[in-house]
């Protein structure tokens, strides 16, 4: 490789926390701030009682509501600061602090509030966005139930409309249908957003969502309702979990949240959405900002485990070199590079991923240009792709930096276990990572295709067993897609593998892509090929899951190695952007390393060339090892807020 082009050369941190922070540094700034008064309650999360530690997580978040931090996504007109990009930041952001408060945080505004100024009208928002806003209301989002898991269209709950009273009457048809791991719901919840099966005169129009009362205002439980406390977690204790049953609740009328659909008082049903399958992913659609948030709250998470290894392991001592005294800092040793820096090459990734898809969704959501539904369902694709491989990535992070600080980090004290156990859940609420991954194989396999999105997995094989193309638009996708694989191939032009630079980013994307490409028609071919073999729907989808996962990791992960590029192209000359590459670099060959038996089993990589890759890692590894500290620091996690004793 060629000389280190780091060397001598300083990293200048507040530059690049600038550039980390990106337009909405003032917001995460005074995040930040705010935090740091509350400190405490990280020691504290480890000596209350689940009740009380409960109520200081409420109490904390009404006074973060206080503050103004948590209404930046929020309507100006009530109290709100109007801008969603500023309240993903400053979700984000507060994951360097305790996480309980971070995920009531999201409850309270994104989730519940959210679902009253996405799916309601001006009548919902004059009666009820004040009081969200300030913290006075505090409410829930009741969706998930029990029986059905990620099939939210099957939910057991009924909203049966009764002309003579005008109201709905909930109903939960049977244990399967509780609602359940409600946030907010055992404790301190007073009214939730609840998603229901809409019948009016007998005919049932699918899930809606209205607005339900579950406790008065002394706290009690108002009749109609049923709750249970989940109980004790694997993690994030202080977030109030519960079952819901409905028996017989009765709500007004004008609590359906009604911006797709709306009841008059004869009982007539009406939509501007004709078709009910495409109303129901509409509605869930307006909800993706809370997919948004999880995943950037987890990548946020694992810096704080990155800043507290990497720190630790450029202090403590252990061997060296014989007939002396000195004793060599861990990170000088090439094992302990390997384990930590390619962590935060992916880190730097998956943060400038999701500061990609946090400016989509503040463009889209603003209306700033006019969003298409097309540009709408690429949103939901990368929100899915960046929410699931940033919370895995999340995870395996806090582990390694952990195990990066052996026995030590195993004790409390220094934070990596409430950081793991509370992330963990991260992985499977706002959408089970392996059904969301599903979800952007789907949009890949008919190029976001309007339609598509309304199939369920039977008719979801069927449609792509018959891309035997019958309009020239597939004809032409079709063609597209087969000419990428073939100039691709080597041997057939483009770019010869065997002679492009080990850090040329144009080979980087081009094996990229190339994996994504196969992946993915590989996928849809054995979709195909089952369905012509007569085999049944359900047994070809389950089948072929596995390939159908894999094409949606490569293509999530294409989309990462492009926005940390682009993001390096676009950083002034300088260290820091000499930084930046050479991370950039790191991570796109730590990808083609971690796949590279795949990569020599489809003819890209020669036994020499993954030999390379894997020096070209370590070098690089080498090269940042001076800078990694810096690197982390960069981040901007508040000292106060490392709570360890590690250094």
């Amino acid at each position: 490789m060629a000389s280190d082009p780091l060397q001598d050369q300083h990293i200048d941190v507040p530059a690049l926390r600038d550039l980390l922070d990106g337009r909405y540094r003032d917001v995460r700034n005074r995040v930040r701030d705010n935090l740091v008064e509350h400190a405490s309650i990280l020691d504290e999360a480890e000596t209350l009682s689940t009740d009380d530690y409960r109520d200081r997580v409420r109490d904390v978040v009404v006074e973060l509501a206080g503050t103004g931090q948590t209404g930046y996504g929020l309507p100006k007109e009530y109290g709100g600061g109007g801008d969603i990009g500023a309240s993903v930041a400053a979700f984000e952001t507060s994951a360097f602090g305790d996480l309980s408060v971070l995920v009531k945080l999201g409850v309270q505004f994104g989730l519940f509030g959210g679902a009253v100024l996405q799916l309601g009208t001006e009548r919902h928002h004059k009666k009820y966005m004040a009081d969200i806003t300030s913290g006075a209301l505090l409410g829930c989002f009741a969706m998930t139930e029990t029986g059905h898991g990620s099939n939210v269209q099957a939910l057991g709950t009924y909203a049966t409309y009764d002309k003579e009273t005008q109201e709905f009457v909930l109903q939960t048809q049977d244990d399967s249908a509780r609602k359940d791991y409600i946030g907010n719901a055992a404790r301190h919840g007073t009214m939730a957003a609840v998603f229901a099966q809409l019948v009016v005169d007998g005919e049932n129009h699918g899930v809606h969502a209205l607005l339900a009362p579950l406790r008065d205002d002394k706290g009690k439980v108002v009749d109609g309702v049923r709750i249970e406390d989940c109980g004790h977690k694997h993690g994030l204790n202080g977030v109030d979990n519960g079952r819901i049953w409905f028996e017989g609740l009765r709500v007004p009328r004008e609590n359906l949240l009604n911006k797709y659909a709306d009841v008059d008082e004869d009982g007539t049903y009406h939509s501007p959405i004709d078709n009910p399958d495409r109303r129901f992913f509409t509605m869930l659609g307006t909800l993706v900002q809370g997919r948004v948030c999880v995943g950037g709250g987890a990548i946020n998470a694992s810096k704080v485990a990155l800043k507290i290894a990497v720190t630790y392991g450029n202090r403590r001592r252990q061997f060296g070199p014989k007939d002396s005294e000195t004793e060599i800092v861990l990170l000088d040793y090439g094992m302990h590079q390997r384990r930590l820096i390619p962590l935060i090459a992916r880190t730097y990734a998956l943060h400038f991923a999701q500061e990609r898809v946090s400016a989509d969704l503040h463009r889209i959501f603003s209306d700033v240009d006019g969003a298409s539904e097309r540009r709408r369902k690429a949103l939901e694709s990368r929100a899915a792709a960046t929410k699931s491989l940033g919370t895995w990535a999340a995870l395996d992070t806090i582990q390694r930096s952990r195990e990066a600080c052996g026995g030590a980090g195993y004790l409390s004290v220094n934070r990596f276990s409430a950081l793991y156990d509370d992330v963990d859940v991260f992985t499977t609420f706002e959408g089970d990572n392996t059904v969301l991954l599903q979800l952007v194989a789907k949009g890949r396999l008919t190029d976001l295709a309007a339609e598509f999105n309304s199939l369920n997995q039977v008719d979801m094989v069927g449609y792509v067993a018959g891309l035997a193309v019958e309009t020239v638009v597939e004809r032409t996708q079709m063609r597209s897609l087969l000419e990428r694989l073939r100039d691709a191939v080597p041997g057939r032009g483009g770019l010869s593998d065997e002679d492009a630079g080990l850090l040329d980013p144009d080979w980087h994307l081009s094996m990229l892509r190339w994996r994504e490409d196969h992946l993915t028609s590989g996928a849809a071919r054995r979709l195909k090929s089952g369905m012509d073999g007569g085999t049944a729907p359900e047994e070809v989808f389950s089948r072929v899951q596995p390939h159908i996962i894999a094409a949606a990791r490569s293509h999530g992960e294409r989309l990462f190695y492009e926005a940390f590029l682009t993001k390096v192209q676009n950083t002034p000359e300088g260290t820091n952007k000499r930084a930046l590459g050479a991370l950039c670099d790191l991570y796109a060959l730590s990808l083609i390393e971690g796949d590279r038996a795949w990569f020599m089993e489809h003819g890209r990589l020669s036994g020499d060339r993954s030999k390379a890759v894997q020096a070209a890692v370590e070098e690089l590894c080498r090269q940042l090892r001076p800078h990694a500290e810096d690197l982390v620091d960069a981040f901007g996690v508040p000292p106060e807020l490392l709570r360890t004793e590690l250094f």
